[in-house]
């Protein structure tokens, strides 16, 4: 060592002299701590090494030092969040410098409301970490832009604002004077990432008369077993509340992939000791977390379900109190007609209903006939709370007998009993057949989930992608039932997919809605309709849509007129979202719907897919541009969007967009003198030459101007929201309060099903399970017999396995083909960002299970095409050995303009619609299933496709592109 120190002595060196000095700073360092380390002593031992009293007050290279800190220094900071399509809803700090936003990192001070639990903080993932990105990215718009030619050919001319509001202005004010108001669309997801941003453009589209698209059931996250069971659109556990569970089920619901912030419920909760199940078709990157992985073949859950219910059942694993008071299993079913036995149809029977045609019957322990409580029948509506159904009699759960009826003696026998008949079908080795997972393996984590205290199913999109998810979802909502894992802490069904509920409802509602009136569409039947799609689709399939829009059951815009005639949609706003991106059967919507279309305007940031194909784009402020709120039922928090910067270019916000949109429309009426139009279906009178008077007046408190600006339209929201200002109590949440610190609500609205506690998490379901009320479905109880004349046609009043249809055949077609959500991107939000291409591939890509792409001659990194009987789109190749043999995985989400054929992966999709999913129920009253924006409608269906891939040619001189052929393209 000793020939070492003085060979490093003698030289000149900088460098050299630096690293002496650094260690001097290391012996003075080990000196100060105390420390008994061997490189201390030995540092310490060695001869001529000087300990420095202050090594960083005396070290003279600090030129290095204080360009690190100036690199992290900023001039600013400013609260703000990303406003995607997910259900993070994450409170970050953004950094200004120079007038630019340059990094962003995450708030961390959430406020802990229950020590027991993880912290809270800090909540994020990697692609709000690279937001700022977007804010000075080049493909930023900045300006208003014009198609020239041919919508999606890519040709822009920059146009001046005026220009940009006067075009489309002519073309409203044209479309209402027509009386073809409700020809105007507007498409926006999602309210609860940003209320106002919403509310900005459906407050100007109700003021027109024009329709409002549900967003929740297009893009397939609808669970409709959830409305169908429990009346309920989704209601969920906040994911803390994962933590308290002594068993976790993570069924199709990726959470370490599309719940980044919140995984940490799910992998701590081992910590305690709770089991955790995975039931994913690949072996999933939750999967690997898991005690316990169950791979059913795709599109088999409902069997895989049922089979564990069996086990449940045959065991007498069930909560026998539960399904006696909280479900429809005592009910009695006439065995002629297949419909509930009601109150009215038995003489003598003991009721105080107004309706007794709606009130149902069980039978008591001593061979009674008895009304159920909490009968629809009894209720005023859908949500009454002042009636229960608790029980005062002991209802019979198992019960065959003969009744004296109105039309005679007439068989009848429970639900219960008519439940245990359906799944005796799913023996353990039916069970298997279907679903591949074995015999023992789902008996056993059927009991296991029957006999722990609490039990959660986390239930994700992979079940709601199917033609069938309706009975997916009812048979794993069954499980919970059946154990009593509903209104308590630690248990339930939680299905997160988007922000699909918004906390402050009343206000956003009052803010976006100001008519009161709503033409609401479901955007799959509007689609569908107006795709062409009707005169493809099979004669049954057609023959039920008709039924339902001519009954009424679902709304389609624009409305029949008097002649029989329906006009073509017109106009179509879309913002804050990527319609086109997203349609299933984009061929046709492409090909026919959007033709019919005379103006698209498109309101972004960026410049994604339909912005592509619209007529004029709109530049709009990023997410640290403009103040709005953030909000999602993963946890009980509000915190604020406020502008970081000043939006670039011309960008203006949504809500400043459609103000002064609203401005220049009512110009345009008052130089032509345009007259009111009354409305053809509300009591109102749609008055062009008010509009943007009416557009920024305060209805509420009739002030003039009162919501002029962004900011003024937050406030509203938690002015007049329960959840942040709750009646009878001087506590209030605002905007001010929420950019210091995130703030935990202080009430649940009535549009939630339990309250939020002081020092809880929050659970849904106690109005029904602790308090009694009645559930809001027809029978008053959690519903899994539906009596609709169109359910008991298809054999699915209980919930039941059946094979979907599928248009391409699989000896033409081998592989299934599956479009999931990715890691790396939000929707199609950050599909473009270079930070998250370098993560990956860089393309659009297929993931292939090995067996299948040896067999088709196929390496990773080769260019394949995948194809169908629709269409086909060239993509990358990737061996996942994960993923199940004979699927093709093609991750959701890329944008068309990232395919060399400007095809994309919903390209091969086609477009489905469940009959089921049109009903109303009651059927000539609907308080259990009515039409209901993002709540009851149709759902569109993304997997049940089949497809083939084939490896790309070399080119000239290649081979035929057929299997086996070629090299890398």
């Amino acid at each position: 060592m000793s020939d070492q120190r003085e060979t490093h002595d003698s030289t000149d060196d900088g460098l050299d002299l630096a690293r002496r000095d650094f260690l001097k700073g290391i012996g003075a360092t080990a000196t100060v701590a105390g420390s008994a380390s061997v490189l201390g002593d030995d540092l310490l031992g060695m001869d001529g090494l000087e300990v420095v009293d202050d090594p960083i007050g005396s070290y003279p290279y600090r030129d290095w030092e204080d360009l690190y800190r100036e690199e992290w220094d900023w001039d600013s900071k400013a609260r703000s969040t990303h406003s995607v399509n997910c259900t993070g809803s994450c409170s970050w700090e953004v950094y200004v410098r120079n007038g630019q936003v340059w990094r962003e990192s995450q708030a961390g001070d959430y406020p802990q409301f229950d020590e027991s639990l993880p912290d809270p903080n800090p909540r994020g993932c990697q692609k709000g970490a690279c937001y700022s990105d977007y804010v000075n990215a080049d493909h930023r718009v900045l300006h208003p832009l014009r198609s020239v030619g041919e919508r999606g050919n890519g040709q822009w001319e920059q146009i001046s604002w005026d220009e940009a509001l006067t075009e489309i202005a002519e073309e409203v004010v044209d479309t209402v004077v027509d009386e073809e108001y409700d020809a105007i669309s507007g498409f926006t997801p999602i309210p609860a990432m940003s209320p106002v941003s919403f509310a900005g453009g459906s407050r100007l589209v109700n003021l027109l008369g024009g329709v409002s698209h549900s967003f929740y059931d297009w893009y397939s996250d609808l669970p409709p077993g959830q409305p169908i069971t429990w009346g309920t659109q989704t209601d969920n556990a906040e994911s803390a509340d994962w933590y308290n569970a002594d068993y976790l089920m993570a069924w199709g619901s990726n959470v370490n992939v599309t719940r980044i912030p919140d995984a940490k419920y799910f992998l701590e909760a081992a910590y305690e000791g709770t089991k955790r199940v995975g039931v994913f078709t690949d072996y999933s990157q939750t999967a690997i977390h898991c005690d316990e992985w169950l791979s059913p073949e795709p599109g088999t859950d409902t069997a895989l379900a049922m089979g564990m219910a069996r086990t449940i059942v045959d065991e007498g694993l069930y909560d026998e109190s539960h399904l006696k008071e909280q479900t429809d299993m005592p009910l009695l079913v006439r065995e002629d007609t297949g419909k509930f036995l009601r109150a009215d149809e038995v003489e003598g029977l003991s009721i105080d209903a107004d309706r007794p045609e709606y009130v149902f019957v069980m039978l008591d322990a001593s061979g009674e006939l008895r009304a159920a409580p909490g009968s629809l029948g009894e209720r005023d509506g859908q949500h009454d709370h002042s009636k229960s159904i608790e029980l005062d009699f002991d209802p019979q759960l198992a019960a065959e007998t003969d009744v004296a009826t109105t039309d005679g003696s007439v068989a009848v026998r429970t639900v219960w009993n008519n439940l245990r008949d359906e799944l005796s079908t799913y023996t353990p080795e039916h069970v298997q057949e279907v679903t591949g997972v074995g015999r023992e393996t789902h008996q056993e984590i059927a009991r296991e989930f029957a006999t722990v205290d609490r039990a959660k199913i986390i239930h994700g999109k992979g079940v709601n992608d199917w033609y069938h998810n309706d009975l997916g979802n009812r048979a794993i909502q069954l499980l919970v039932t059946l154990t009593g894992n509903l209104g308590r802490q630690g248990t339930g069904l939680d299905h997160y997919v988007g922000q699909e509920k918004i906390w402050t409802f009343k206000g956003w509602q009052q803010l976006s809605f100001p008519t009161g009136n709503v033409r609401g569409v479901p955007t799959t039947l509007w689609t569908y309709y107006h795709a062409g799609i009707m005169d493809n689709t099979d004669e049954e399939t057609a023959a039920r849509i008709r039924e339902s829009v001519d009954k009424g059951w679902m709304p389609l815009y624009p409305s029949e007129r008097e002649d029989g005639s329906r006009p073509d949609p017109r106009l179509m706003f879309v913002w804050r979202g990527n319609y086109f991106n997203q349609a299933k059967g984009n061929v046709a919507v492409e090909e026919e719907l959007w033709p019919k279309l005379d103006l698209v305007v498109d309101i972004n940031f960026r410049m994604d897919s339909t912005a592509l194909y619209s007529d004029i784009v709109l530049p709009t402020a990023s997410h640290y541009e403009k103040y709005d709120l953030s909000m999602t039922d993963m946890h009980t928090f509000v915190h604020p969007f406020t502008p970081a910067v000043e939006p670039l270019g011309e960008s203006k916000t949504d809500w400043q967009i459609f103000r002064e949109l609203a401005a220049k429309i009512q110009e345009v009426a008052a130089e032509r003198g345009v007259e009111p139009v009354q409305d053809r279906k509300f009591d109102r009178e749609i008055d062009l030459q008010s509009v943007h008077d009416d557009y920024v007046r305060d209805w509420l408190d009739d002030e003039p101007g009162g919501l002029a600006e962004d900011r003024a339209a937050a406030e509203f929201i938690l002015d007049h929201s329960e959840e942040s200002n709750p009646e009878g109590t001087d506590e209030q949440i605002t905007f001010d309060d929420i950019d210091e610190q995130p703030r935990r609500f202080l009430a649940s609205g009535d549009h939630w099903t339990s309250p939020i506690e002081e020092g809880e998490a929050y659970t849904p379901w106690k109005d029904y399970v602790q308090e009694k009320n009645p559930w809001p479905t027809f029978t008053g109880r959690q519903q899994y017999y539906i009596d609709h004349d169109w359910f008991l046609d298809l054999g699915e009043e209980l919930p039941t396995h059946k094979d979907a249809p599928v248009l391409q055949e699989k000896s033409e077609y081998p592989l299934g083909y599956n479009t999931p959500h990715s890691r790396w991107s939000i929707h199609s939000t950050w599909r473009d960002s270079t930070k998250m291409l370098r993560l990956q591939r860089g393309e659009p890509t297929v993931y292939l299970n090995p067996q299948d792409a040896a067999d088709r001659g196929i390496e990773d990194g080769d260019t394949v095409r995948v194809y169908n009987d629709l269409s086909e789109v060239e993509v990358q190749a990737k061996i996942y050995p994960s993923g199940e043999p004979g699927t093709a995985r093609h991750f959701f989400s890329w944008e068309k303009f990232q395919y060399p054929d400007r095809e994309n992966f919903n390209s091969l999709v086609p477009m489905y619609m469940k009959p089921t999913q049109l009903v109303q129920y009651p059927e000539d009253t609907g308080e259990h299933l009515h039409f209901f924006p993002n709540y009851w409608g149709p759902t569109g269906v993304n997997s049940d496709v089949r497809v083939e891939v084939e490896k790309v040619a070399d080119g000239p001189g290649g081979d035929d592109g057929g299997a086996g052929g070629g090299g890398d393209s």
